[in-house]
């Protein structure tokens, strides 16, 4: 996100590009590519990735679990990287987090070399994801103090929670894009400090709404409606935290 925090709590920002099932694929494009970005990303592995699909019919939601292939390419210090998977374009940084700046160059660089080398017919899916650990230097927080959102446990119930996990769809674009907000209890690794996952997946919910000629507008908007509901989700509090 823009914002840049000296404190971010950004663990790692995810870019992703799945492509329609019309655009012609074959097993030479992540060569292609690699031909293309190994400049900047020298190194070269192969990845097997579960993933869960959902299906819903008049029996209901079923999960399908499946084993992807990706090759992925990465920078000398492991801290950024491009997979390509069938029909799939990703684009990851991790812990530090540069600038938006930063990571767009990285997603319109990539972007660009695939539709370079694919006629891409349709978009499926576009997302923009960014995951966060918030470590507070306390061994018990209040809820309130730090966060907009939050559980609401009602008076007659314990006040205090092991765990818990609170969830929200935010529809926007008319509609055309959902952004995912998720705030779960982690577990710290520093001694006397509480921990938080915050995690906010905005994707495209209308498959193929947004054509190829508009991918890198759409991931340009989507960052500034996540950095609205990341800022949103915060208290006053916990930015200072964050400009420590």
């Amino acid at each position: 996100m823009s914002k840049k925090y000296p404190n971010s709590p950004i663990v790692e920002a995810i870019c992703e590009f799945r492509l329609t099932s019309d655009t012609k694929w074959d097993l030479t494009i992540s060569g292609l590519v690699y031909e293309k970005v190994k400049k900047n990303f020298p190194k070269r592995k192969q990845r097997l990735i579960q993933r869960v699909d959902t299906t819903q019919n008049a029996e209901g939601r079923k999960h399908h679990l499946s084993t992807e292939e990706r090759i992925v390419f990465l920078t000398d210090d492991g801290k950024s990287f491009i997979q390509i998977g069938s029909y799939l374009l990703a684009i990851n940084c991790l812990k530090p987090y540069p600038t938006w700046k930063s990571f767009k160059s990285k997603i319109e660089r990539a972007f660009n070399t695939l539709a370079n080398i694919v006629d891409i017919k349709g978009l499926q899916r576009i997302g923009l994801r960014y995951i966060n650990l918030i470590e507070i230097p306390r061994s018990t927080v209040g809820l309130g103090d730090y966060f907009q959102l939050r559980p609401f446990v009602g008076g007659r119930l314990p006040q205090v929670m092991e765990n818990f996990i609170v969830g929200c769809m935010f529809p926007s674009s008319d509609e055309q894009d959902v952004c995912r907000v998720q705030l779960t209890n982690a577990t710290s690794e520093k001694p006397g400090r509480s921990a938080f996952l915050l995690d906010l997946d905005y994707f495209l919910s209308k498959p193929q709404a947004v054509g190829a000629d508009k991918a890198l507008e759409w991931v340009e908007t989507a960052h500034q409606q996540v950095e609205t509901i990341f800022e949103g989700c915060l208290s006053e509090k916990l930015r200072k935290i964050f400009r420590r």
